[in-house]
């Protein structure tokens, strides 16, 4: 089958689109700024897969990858840094279908290798990504060749492809943290895969990428919002006066001031960046048993790591019981966005704000009692943070500190004077003035739930998904553990720079994290 490139629907004169831009908010500053030397937070999703080798085939996922392009246009923008308070999405939409697929092929790669080899290549080796390219598709087969571009076969649901044999894929998104988080990571593979397994052949989803490629051009050339707005700009809005200003900047400094921690894994110097990911699932039936005494307990999932985390550094730790062991996490901010506003456009945007979870250092005289009482603690910590009124003022106020101090900080790694300082709008009084606790968080634990709610199997059979691991390039003695159930197992995985801290205590946490996992989830 011969894919046409003529547009069906008549498009204005390809010359006269206009590009279309918008400044970087402040939590996505702070995000791309620390990337620019070498891809920190540069974030990956790998899926491995079993599907037919047409699903999978050049052509196929060019196609799709295109389509999504247009329809996610932060996903084929570029940023123009102009200043340390300039900096832009620019995204130019292609001029005709032949460029919208051109532009999807240079962000796309096919490579041998299994997803142990290209994970370590993406988190360790040259950057990926970079100004001019902030999502890449790198797709690979277990064979270690790489996939071939076949004629055109009938629909993947057709029962001659259907009986074929389903050879194991590798596939990672990779994409730019301030680009977007795991929602947008997670949402955007399930319409990838819907798409690629679904009941669409090639000519139709060429017809399909028409369709998209026309609507794109009209709402350029109508100037009706090409780009998402930030998160922040999402937000409802603030009340607006200056007494109200003022109260939520005190409530954001009393409730930085509550992040008591005073724990940190040993530091170790001397040796170049090497990130790995050990990750362990858990079989189904046993995750199901484990979710089960979960919910006897009152507790998520999530809330027991949390717990299991404190544990297994109580069981590791060699002192400073007086103070308490911190962790923070990410909260999904999505569900706090004005209605009109929030995911009709696009769900690739960064939305996430942060929470910590303080517990006691010591180990408990009754173990077993100690643990769900701090599950429930971290239940109790987690929910507080979600719920509380004060939720999207501390998120905005915590997005307007962090680009302050990326910027300060990325001038000061370019040696550029830092600009004469402004009388502030509305000082803020002194809240009190003892001495500032410690606020030292241990580790980072990214808790995505149960990723099986967001990926609809059903809707692309014959593909059958196996494998999750995700994660993003990380500065030097970067540390982050992740939970999440998909395809009906736990899986927990520790990211971390193997040689930024001291081997023997970060193995002997790793190997009493997933022994507290047996023993307290059994």
């Amino acid at each position: 089958m011969t894919v046409s490139l003529e547009p069906t629907t008549i498009a204005p004169a390809p010359d006269k689109v206009p590009a279309a831009h918008r400044q970087l908010s402040d939590i996505e500053a702070s995000y791309f700024l620390p990337a620019r030397a070498n891809g920190v937070n540069d974030m990956y999703l790998h899926l491995g897969f079993n599907a037919p080798a047409e699903l999978v085939r050049r052509s196929r996922v060019r196609l799709v990858w295109a389509i999504l392009r247009l329809r996610h246009p932060l996903l084929a923008s570029r940023i123009d840094m102009r200043d340390y308070e300039d900096i832009r999405f620019v995204y130019a939409p292609p001029p005709t279908l032949a460029a919208a697929l051109e532009d999807a092929d240079q962000a796309m790669d096919y490579r041998a290798g299994d997803k142990d080899a290209l994970i370590d290549e993406y988190l360790n080796g040259p950057r990926t990504l970079h100004n001019d390219r902030i999502s890449y598709l790198i797709l690979s087969d277990t064979a270690g060749t790489a996939l071939p571009t076949p004629p055109a076969s009938p629909g993947p649901h057709d029962s001659a492809a259907n009986s074929r044999p389903r050879p194991n894929h590798d596939l990672l998104i990779c994409a730019t943290h301030f680009l977007g988080d795991g929602m947008a990571l997670h949402t955007f593979a399930n319409d990838f895969f819907g798409l690629i397994g679904g009941s669409a052949n090639e000519g139709e989803l060429s017809e399909l990428l028409n369709e998209t490629w026309c609507t794109a051009i009209k709402r350029a050339m109508d100037g009706k919002g090409t780009l998402p707005a930030s998160t922040e700009d999402r937000f409802p809005p603030s009340s607006g006066s200056r007494l109200r200003r003022v109260a939520e900047k005190v409530d954001f400094q009393r409730n930085q001031e509550k992040q008591i921690g005073g724990h940190a894994f040993p530091r170790a110097k001397g040796k170049a960046r090497h990130t790995i990911v050990p990750t362990v699932p858990f079989p189904a039936d046993r995750t199901k048993a484990m979710l089960k005494k979960c919910k006897e307990h009152g507790v998520s999932i999530s809330a027991a790591l949390f717990a299991i985390c404190n544990i297994a550094w109580a069981r590791t730790a060699r002192g400073q019981w007086e103070l308490p062991m911190m962790m923070y996490s990410a909260l999904n901010m999505r569900p706090y966005l004005l209605a009109e506003k929030a995911l009709h456009d696009s769900y690739w945007f960064l939305a996430v704000g942060y929470f910590n979870v303080v517990l006691p250092s010591f180990l408990p005289s009754d173990v077993a009692a100690g643990f769900w009482h701090r599950a429930r603690a971290a239940k109790v910590q987690s929910t507080r943070a979600a719920k509380s009124p004060m939720l999207v003022p501390r998120a905005r106020e915590m997005a307007r500190e962090r680009g302050i101090r990326a910027r300060q900080w990325a001038r000061e790694d370019d040696g550029v004077a830092p600009p004469p300082a402004a009388a502030p709008a509305a000082p803020v009084p002194a809240v009190n003035s003892t001495p500032k606790a410690p606020s030292t968080a241990l580790i980072g634990l990214s808790l995505l739930g149960n990723l099986d709610g967001i990926y609809k199997h059903a809707n692309f059979p014959a593909v059958k998904m196996h494998t999750l691991t995700t994660g993003s390039r990380q500065r030097a003695g970067g540390m982050l553990l992740f939970g999440y159930t998909f395809a009906g197992k736990l899986w927990v995985s520790l990211g971390y720079d193997e040689n930024g801290f001291e081997r023997e205590t970060v193995q002997a946490y790793w190997s009493r994290v997933l022994a507290g996992i047996e023993e307290f989830l059994g």
